[in-house]
């Protein structure tokens, strides 16, 4: 077990926006800073920052096409927990 790797994911989802990101991706699947910017009433700056750390916790990933950047739930692993916290079934999640 690496625990240290095992509580950095825990503090990247221990924020309510990042949280709230993070389960709205895996609810819809690959979408813009734009596209969340309306889905959370967050400002893109601070969109921008939470992904940026999200993203260095390995928990997105993002992927460029043309001038966008979309993002991404990255393993299974923040899929079932964030499923566990919700109470939802993995496998309704895009992944």
């Amino acid at each position: 077990m690496d625990y240290d790797q095992q509580a950095e994911l825990l503090k990247a989802l221990a924020n309510p926006t990042r949280l709230q990101i993070v389960h709205s991706l895996l609810n819809a699947g690959c979408r813009n800073v734009g596209c969340m910017e309306r889905g959370t009433g967050v400002s893109q700056s601070c969109i921008s920052q939470h992904l940026q750390k999200l993203k260095a916790a390995g928990v997105v990933a993002a992927e460029r096409s043309g001038n966008e950047v979309y993002y991404r739930a990255a393993s299974p692993e923040v899929a079932r927990l964030v499923a566990a916290l919700f109470q939802e079934e993995v496998s309704n999640y895009v992944l």
